[in-house]
């Protein structure tokens, strides 16, 4: 036999033996529970065979061990004011817009502004040609003298005729023709001085002011053009953005709380960047509007502002805070204690043998640090504010700083 074929049937062999054996120990497992009450019944030398065949099974079982403390960051609840602020979206308009338009026709002959400028009321905008105004205004005036000259021989005919009309010189109807020519002259009079504060006032429509005190936008005419009173063009915006407004809006069931808070005073109103992230100016809550909006249930509310450093602009999407009114005397948590379960709200709650229970919450208020809490915790209890992932009722924990707990939930 050659020494390749010997060796392969030594593996064999050595295979068999080692199923024998693994089969045998398998089997003295599964009937070793019904063997040892019996064996044991027959005395210490069974039994000694017994622990030849296999080791005995540990049964007793070891003593429970109380889990260790987590650790977490706590606060006490604390009792204090909370400002209930309503947040929005707005725009910023300018208080007042003015575009200004020609009310008479002519040449542009100057315009005393430039772009973007600063023009305060009554500043010189825009000179129209003056001349055919101030031609009609002259011509105006001269009528009136001519017939205030008219007026006043009359008047002396009159006179004259008054006085000799008791001696028969002088016919009645002269004197009643007399007295009609002073009446009607009389009128054409009054209506010469309207003729001349009509031509005065065209004249003065000829120097274009700036009604109001405001930022000028992009010129509309250039220096040379014809302008007419009837174009809808006009010349130039001016918008007024000292103080300056910002249209934003709120929930219709917010209007409750609005109108009892301008009871007691004006409203603050806060504008931000519109991520939130930059304060910008605060004023006052100016007004509302007189209807809401039942398509998307809003009303639209206005805020006013000093903007006296020129950080609101109009068009400026913002975000608004409107201040409603303080609650007085509430239990306060940061708001990182504030835990959303399938049931609602919940916070852990740490009691005096240093482990935390589940407490169901009830959060009337909140903002971005701080929750109001109405029901369930009360002033100086410790609320668990970092590390919540890893506990469960009756968990026992350890207070450590915030970074603390943050760096042991990294690491579990």
């Amino acid at each position: 036999m050659s020494e390749r074929p010997r060796r392969t049937a030594l593996r064999l062999v050595l295979i068999a033996v080692a199923c024998v054996g693994v089969g045998m120990a398998v089997a003295w497992d599964r009937v070793r529970p019904y063997v040892e009450p019996a064996l044991a019944r027959l005395g210490p030398v069974a039994q000694a065979a017994m622990d030849r065949v296999g080791p005995r099974h540990e049964v007793a079982k070891a003593a429970p061990k109380e889990a260790p403390a987590v650790p977490v960051s706590a606060v006490d609840a604390r009792i204090g004011d909370f400002p209930q602020i309503l947040t929005s979206l707005g725009t910023v308009q300018p208080y007042n817009t003015v575009l200004v338009r020609s009310r008479v026709d002519g040449q542009v002959m100057t315009i005393n502004f430039n772009e973007g400028q600063i023009v305060h009321q009554g500043d010189l905008l825009v000179q129209i040609d003056p001349r055919p105004y101030q031609a009609a205004l002259d011509q105006a005036k001269a009528k009136k003298q001519q017939d205030a000259a008219n007026l006043d021989n009359t008047k002396r005919d009159l006179a004259r005729s008054q006085s000799l009309i008791g001696n028969n010189y002088v016919t009645r109807q002269t004197l009643d023709t007399q007295t009609a020519s002073v009446a009607q002259l009389t009128a054409q009079v009054a209506s010469d001085d309207a003729a001349i504060e009509n031509a005065s006032v065209q004249l003065g429509y000829a120097t274009i002011k700036a009604p109001i005190t405001g930022r000028v936008g992009f010129r509309l005419v250039d220096q040379g053009n014809i302008v007419n009173a009837s174009s809808a063009t006009g010349i130039v915006s001016i918008a007024q953005i000292e103080p300056i407004s910002v249209v934003f809006t709120e929930p219709e069931n917010a209007l409750t709380d609005i109108t009892e808070g301008r009871k007691a005073g004006p409203l603050d109103v806060g504008a931000l960047s519109s991520d939130g992230s930059k304060p910008l100016a605060d004023g006052m809550l100016e007004t509302f509007n007189n209807e809401i909006d039942t398509s998307s249930g809003t009303i639209r509310l206005k805020g006013t502002f000093a903007n006296t450093d020129h950080k609101l602009w109009p068009g400026l999407s913002v975000s608004t805070r409107l201040k409603v009114k303080t609650l007085k005397g509430v239990v306060l948590v940061p708001f990182s204690a504030v835990q959303h379960g399938p049931d609602g709200l919940y916070a852990f709650v740490i009691g005096p043998d240093s482990k935390v229970e589940i407490r169901r919450i009830k959060v009337s208020l909140s903002d971005d640090s701080t929750a109001v809490v109405a029901e369930g915790i009360k002033g100086g209890e410790k609320v668990v504010t970092a590390g919540q992932y890893r506990l469960q009722a009756k968990t026992p924990v350890r207070v450590v700083p915030d970074a603390a707990a943050q760096t042991a939930q990294r690491d579990s």
